[in-house]
């Protein structure tokens, strides 16, 4: 029948056998199982079971493994073949009140029982087209044979089953699948963890389990030659035995040391900002090794082009989304299906249980991310988390709702750093300047007159490409570099280095005036300081959080030295933002005049007097103390996008196109540029999209202006 043993892989994809693949996927639920406390045995039967329907015939020719006769071909285009629903059909090597463990093991380990979108789960297809079910056993006793052999090897006692026994467990299957309550299902999760990992190391996955589910040492952030008077946090003491924390300190006050002393297991980092995570890895990954030694080390990073970032390393790039990291740096949107019941959610749950999360830098989320983080915070809470917030600028009532959530004062450390050490952080002086060119000119004059390094901030890419463009023509003498998140992802690497290499490095020989012009790219965790800024006006923390990238370095002789900040006067629209919210906060702003650290919390509630949340409970999966789904049921990706409204598009360039089409994914993502939908969705049907890889929109601009000022569309409306 076959021209060799059943494969699980296609040649194409490594020819891997049905049997190495079980192998691998036993290695890894035990090590798994173990680690996060279910039992081993059961654990290691679901992972003998879940692939054996891969003999089925139909699945052995789709992957080139089996040559059909002209009517079985027929016979495949009729129906669709779910290997794990084939799978079921040898519940009877087990016994009977392993039944339902094993089946929410191994029933949805790909897709939902329910509501998939393309109708193919186990219960859509018994109620939609029941005879599919029975092809499930098609030729059972031609390739089942096969199938029992690979779980004799496991040691699983041989038996044998009819065609019409293993029809029968699959009606078991469907029953079951039908009654399940609403909840969801870690026994899913677990299998697909450990699919997962067996899948992306094959015959490396004994080993990569070994530098799993390691507590890191975090020692680095608790040696005694850290603490210093000019962090204060440093000085703090982080044993307090309340599970949660709250910090509240400006930049450069040491939270990030403080958050990691809070912690006690593993660790998950969420940044909002791709710049912000890669800087927070970098630092994490140097301080475990110093102190940890490079086996010992496991600091991953994930955000939509994280395996870029650890690009010649197979094992690093393989591992970053996988469970069992000691540290693991992402966005909160990487672990968003927590609350919107997405595919994998069960598995992230799983690998987040009993963990330390930090939510670090959480003032900067918009109205809707928010929302997000705190429905993640109440997840985190169910799954025996403990929960550390840091932020430099709150709203009271945010953090008041942030407290109770926690528990209030009982359960939560509260740290904030007392007035008279807020005036030590005292770094800018604010001057509310007329939004007019000619003003910025003598302002740029005066500074380069002085050897100054000027940072100007937009609000949008289209306002930041035609300042680059004129102030590169008004001060051609002047050093002066453009940076927004519109440009290929490999072009805004390089950006990034190049800002903190070469721009910002003042032990450099030739430091010397310079201008960088960007947009909100800047605002959180890149390690730079400028000498003077001028930024359009926006929210009061943004605007903060922008200042901090000017006189940013603390030492002693730098304390109490001021530098300046000009805050242009909003006007016509604030886009991206709301104007009433950037009045107010331009409002709030002091007028040639130092913007007191001690005073910002009482500014922050004036232009924030309560918290404008938005609601997003009807895209939850768990609302009022249940879960709104059936265990073993997940929802497309969607929801989340339709929850944030973060819809985003790819764009390529045109001189890219072939490269594109011809590429491995590392080109592709290299070359891509994202896009915000709402900037995209009036003027795509300008331009090609291709159907392979992200579906870019392929737009016409030579590769030298792209370089220099990023992506040009040309439409009415550029936003970040």
């Amino acid at each position: 029948m076959y021209t060799g043993e059943p494969l699980a892989k296609s040649a194409e994809n490594g020819g891997l056998t049905l049997l190495e693949h079980t192998r691998h996927v036993v290695l890894a639920i035990e090590k798994i199982a173990a680690e996060l406390g279910f039992p081993v045995d059961i654990a290691r039967k679901g992972a003998i079971l879940h692939d054996l329907g891969k003999a089925h015939p139909h699945f052995q020719y789709k992957i080139g493994a089996y040559s059909a006769s002209a009517r079985e071909r027929e016979e495949f285009m009729r129906y669709t073949h779910r290997h794990e629903i084939s799978s079921l059909g040898f519940l009877l090597l087990f016994s009977k009140e392993q039944w339902n463990t094993l089946i929410d093991l191994v029933v949805a380990h790909h897709k939902s029982v329910r509501d998939d979108p393309r109708k193919s789960g186990l219960v859509d297809l018994a109620e939609n087209a029941p005879d599919t079910l029975d092809f499930h056993v098609y030729a059972w006793e031609r390739w089942s044979p096969a199938a029992l052999g690979v779980a004799a090897f496991f040691g699983i006692a041989p038996r044998s089953i009819s065609a019409k026994e293993a029809r029968a467990a699959i009606d078991y299957a469907v029953e079951y699948c039908e009654r399940r309550p609403r909840g969801w299902s870690p026994w899913k999760g677990l299998l697909r963890a450990a699919d997962h990992f067996a899948s992306a190391f094959n015959d490396e996955v004994e080993h990569v389990l070994k530098r799993t589910f390691r507590k890191p040492s975090l020692e680095f952030f608790r040696d005694e030659k850290r603490r210093d008077s000019l962090y204060p946090l440093s000085l703090k003491n982080a044993d307090d035995p309340r599970p949660h924390t709250i910090a509240v300190a400006p930049t450069g006050a040491g939270k990030t040391d403080f958050l990691l002393r809070r912690c006690k297991g593993r660790v998950f980092y969420t940044l909002p900002f791709q710049a912000s995570i890669n800087a927070m890895f970098d630092r994490i990954k140097a301080a475990e090794r110093s102190f940890a030694g490079e086996d010992d080390v496991d600091v991953r990073l994930q955000h939509a082009t994280s395996r870029l970032k650890v690009q010649g390393n197979d094992v690093e790039q393989t591992l970053q989304p996988l469970v069992g990291a000691s540290v693991k740096v992402l966005t909160p949107h990487q672990i968003a299906s927590i609350i919107f019941g997405t595919s994998g959610f069960e598995t992230v749950m799983l690998d987040l249980r009993g963990t330390d999360v930090i939510l670090d830098e959480i003032h900067t989320y918009t109205e809707w991310a928010g929302a997000m983080v705190r429905e993640i915070a109440r997840t985190l809470l169910r799954l025996d988390c403990r929960i550390h917030i840091g932020t430099a600028t709150i709203p009271t009532a945010l953090y008041r709702e942030l407290l109770q959530l926690l528990g209030g004062s009982e359960h939560v450390y509260e740290v904030r750093l007392p007035d008279e050490m807020l005036e030590t952080f005292n770094r800018h002086l604010i001057y509310k300047e007329p939004n007019d060119e000619s003003r910025v000119r003598d302002i740029l004059a005066e500074a380069f007159a002085n050897g100054e390094r000027v940072l100007l901030i937009h609000n949008t890419v289209k306002a930041a490409q035609e300042a680059y463009l004129k102030w590169k023509q008004a001060f051609p003498a002047v050093k002066i570099m453009l940076i927004h998140s519109r440009f290929r992802r490999k072009d805004r690497y390089r950006l990034e280095k190049t800002l903190t290499d070469n721009f910002n490095d003042r032990n450099k020989s030739d430091y010397s005036p310079c201008l960088v012009i960007s947009t909100q790219v800047v605002e959180v965790s890149l390690d730079i300081s400028f000498d003077r800024m001028i930024t359009a006006c926006a929210p009061l923390d943004a605007l903060i959080q922008r200042f901090g990238r000017v006189n940013r370095v603390r030492k002693a002789e730098t304390i109490g030295q001021l530098k300046p900040i000009h805050v242009l006067a909003p006007e016509g629209s604030a886009r991206p933002y709301q104007k009433e919210i950037v009045e107010r906060s331009f409002a709030q702003l002091p007028c040639a005049n130092v913007l007191r650290e001690s005073e910002i919390q009482q500014k922050i509630d004036a232009v924030y007097p309560t918290v404008d949340s938005k609601e997003i409970d009807m895209h939850l999966v768990y609302v009022n103390g249940q879960y709104k789904m059936q265990e073993l049921v997940h929802y497309p990706k969607s929801v989340i996008v339709d929850a944030l409204e973060i819809e985003s598009v790819t764009c390529i360039l045109e001189s890219d196109r072939a490269a594109y089409l011809e590429g491995p994914w590392e080109r592709r993502i290299e070359l891509e540029i994202p896009v915000a939908w709402s900037t995209l969705r009036w003027s795509n049907n300008r331009y090609e999209q291709l159907q392979v890889g992200s579906w870019p929109f392929v737009v016409p601009q030579e590769e030298a202006e792209h370089q220099e000022i990023g992506l040009v569309l040309r439409e009415t409306n550029n936003f970040l």
